[in-house]
């Protein structure tokens, strides 16, 4: 079967490239993590979600862009258990060479740092061997947890798209976040690890971030 997505390890925390025998392992995620997950999730206008998950249809549609090179479709593993799904979408060649990321991971695992490690990896993947010049992350102002993701690992804040995605019901503003090749002089992840990330100023955001009770899906 064809898969682009390589796999990538640090420690506990390996990104691989999903595939179809996942969908079972991801459908019983779905389902336990619903209201840690439910909040974050894309949804259709008019509609309202089902509660049903058809994986392997999803499995497949991720693994048919992989195949036509606009995406890499990666699962989560923490200690060698499904944890999550990191996304690359809009792939982009040529004078573009750019991307878009989007992830998840499961409850009981947030707060190892499982979805940061996963996101250097594949970023250093992107902006190294694969060739990419860009990668965005968009980011919904309200998840806090998600937030010190980009901002840990030192993505660049590059402004606030208003009603960009339909989530939960409506149309949320995302905090748009990016990453160049030439802002890193060494990996990602070797720079979050020594602590060569240059603080954060969050006075930099047009609004208010945070405000759930619930916080979010992503650490």
């Amino acid at each position: 079967m064809f898969d682009s997505a390589p796999r990538l390890t640090h420690g506990a925390i390996t990104v691989r490239g999903i595939r179809q025998r996942d969908a079972r392992a991801l459908e019983a995620e779905l389902i336990a993590n619903r209201s840690w997950l439910e909040r974050w999730e894309a949804t259709l206008p008019g509609t309202r979600p089902s509660g049903r998950f058809d994986t392997r249809s999803s499995i497949r549609s991720l693994l048919d862009a992989d195949r036509e090179g606009s995406g890499m479709a990666f699962a989560i593993e923490v200690d060698g258990e499904f944890a999550g799904q990191l996304n690359v979408a809009n792939i982009t060649g040529g004078a573009l060479a750019s991307s878009t990321l989007g992830y998840w991971i499961a409850q009981r695992f947030a707060g190892r740092g499982a979805t940061t490690t996963a996101v250097a990896l594949v970023t250093d993947h992107l902006l190294g061997r694969a060739g990419l010049h860009r990668v965005e992350v968009c980011i919904r102002p309200e998840n806090l947890a998600s937030l010190r993701v980009v901002e840990k690992l030192g993505f660049r804040y590059e402004g606030c798209r208003r009603r960009y995605i339909h989530i939960d019901g409506d149309w949320r503003d995302h905090l748009c976040f990016a990453v160049v090749r030439e802002e890193l002089a060494e990996p990602m992840l070797d720079r979050w690890l020594a602590g060569r990330v240059p603080p954060f100023d969050r006075s930099v955001y047009p609004l208010q971030v945070g405000g759930d009770p619930r916080e979010s899906s992503q650490r």
